[in-house]
């Protein structure tokens, strides 16, 4: 094994809770809204985000994405919050990323065993700073994201590209993810061996190997 494969979300980051952070920032601006009025706004956004979050594959387009996105939040919100005209940096404010606790220790672990890091992660050009604000970037060999790339993870390119940036071929890699489809049947079909991250204990079919966290991986992945 020469290098692990990395997704983002829900494997190295996750979101705080938005909903209770946008209510803040709009009642900080004087606007009331209820809990489910925020929860139903933002699913409404991050609806859209996923569908569209391609076309950020740099900074002009993740510019324009987010003005959309804004755009979807406030034709869902009251009336009164539509009038903000910082709405979308209430928005940016609301979104919030974190490492998981075990993370940092665990991409430390790997990098001293040899292994090369590269992150392949359906997402726009902004994990790049996702990545670096959350101290997680300077772990790393290298950052995919299938927004740059043009094509999201199960297809097969993305993976292409993240073996690409490892220097390795597609037997000599590990994808870990927390997707059953974008990551573990995605990997597998590009070749890749894969490991489904699976915090909640949810379960997962036969055959496919699970860790709650990566401070699993470094030996397993050895």
């Amino acid at each position: 094994m020469r290098a692990v494969l990395l997704d983002a979300m829900g494997t190295l980051v996750g979101l705080e809770p938005p909903a209770p952070l946008l209510r803040a920032q709009l009642a900080a601006r004087g606007v009331d809204v209820s809990e489910e009025e925020a929860a139903a706004a933002l699913r409404a956004e991050i609806a859209f985000y996923r569908e569209y979050h391609g076309m950020a594959r740099d900074r002009a387009g993740l510019d324009d994405l987010r003005d959309r996105c804004t755009a979807v939040l406030a034709g869902a919100l009251p009336p009164a919050a539509r009038e903000l005209g910082d709405l979308r940096d209430v928005l940016l404010a609301s979104l919030r990323f974190a490492a998981f606790p075990e993370v940092p220790a665990a991409l430390d672990a790997l990098r001293a065993a040899g292994l090369r890091l590269v992150v392949c992660s359906n997402w726009d050009v902004s994990l790049h700073d996702v990545l670096r604000e959350t101290g997680l970037r300077e772990r790393l060999d290298a950052v995919v994201t299938s927004a740059e790339v043009g094509a999201a993870k199960p297809d097969g390119r993305t993976f292409a590209a993240a073996l690409h940036a490892a220097g390795c071929r597609a037997r000599e890699a590990l994808h870990v993810g927390d997707d059953l489809e974008a990551d573990v049947r995605g990997a597998r079909a590009a070749g890749i061996a894969a490991v489904l991250v699976d915090r909640a204990g949810a379960g997962a079919p036969a055959g496919v190997r699970v860790v709650r966290g990566l401070d699993e991986l470094p030996t397993a992945a050895i």
